[in-house]
This record gives structure tokens, C-alpha cells and sequence, in this order.
């Protein structure tokens, strides 16, 4: 007659109780530093659709020339254009998304921010 391990049940419930607490580490972890991490996503897509925008429709350069100019560590934002309207959307995938049109006699503003 095989006889059951006692040892093994508290093992597992071990495993659980620290799976648990990293899970709530990770959280608040998130819960911190999100305010900040989204601020730098938001100002990084909004620097990155302005300088695309007066790349591309006040310079005249292409799209994929305009992100040469990005700043190093800008890698990840992805850019859009609607040349009807005039306008460049820089994404930070996630996390933010911001737009630019160019408006005669002002050059290229971004659009309000949306909360």
C-alpha cells in the first residue's frame, strides 16, 4: 500500500503564497510607477508627431526619413500620417497617442490634450 507524501500539499501552498505575493508586488509596482511611465510615453509621442509633422509637411521629407530625427531611445514610436488633414500621429504603443496638424501661417501645433 503506497502511502501519500504529507510534505507535498504544504510545498504547493508555499508556491502559491509567494506566486501570490509577487503578483501584489508587481501590482503596486505598476500602481507607482504608471503616473510617471505614461507622462514620458505622452510627451514622447507629442515631441515625436510635432518634429514628424514639420518634417513631412514643412520639409517635404518622407515619413521614414522624418524618424532619423527622432532623439536616441524614441525607437518605439510608431508614426502615422493623414495627408489630407495634414497631420502626423506619433503612438507609443499601450501607452499614448498624439497628433499634429500643420495650420497656415502657424506651422505644425499638436492637438489639445485629451484626458
Amino acid at each position: 500500500m503506497a502511502t501519500a507524501n504529507p510534505a507535498r500539499p504544504a510545498r504547493r501552498g508555499s508556491i502559491r503564497r509567494w506566486l501570490l505575493l509577487l503578483l501584489v508586488v508587481l501590482g503596486l509596482a505598476l500602481a507607482w510607477f504608471w503616473q510617471p511611465l505614461n507622462g514620458y510615453a505622452r510627451t514622447g509621442a507629442a515631441y515625436g508627431a510635432r518634429v514628424a509633422c514639420s518634417c513631412r509637411f514643412v520639409g517635404g521629407r518622407s515619413l521614414g526619413d522624418c524618424k532619423k530625427d527622432f532623439e536616441p531611445g524614441m525607437e518605439l514610436i510608431v508614426l502615422s500620417e493623414d495627408s489630407q488633414q495634414k497631420s502626423v500621429t506619433a503612438r507609443f504603443p499601450l501607452l499614448a497617442s498624439e497628433t499634429a496638424r500643420l495650420r497656415p501661417g502657424e506651422g505644425c501645433r499638436l492637438d489639445p490634450w485629451r484626458e
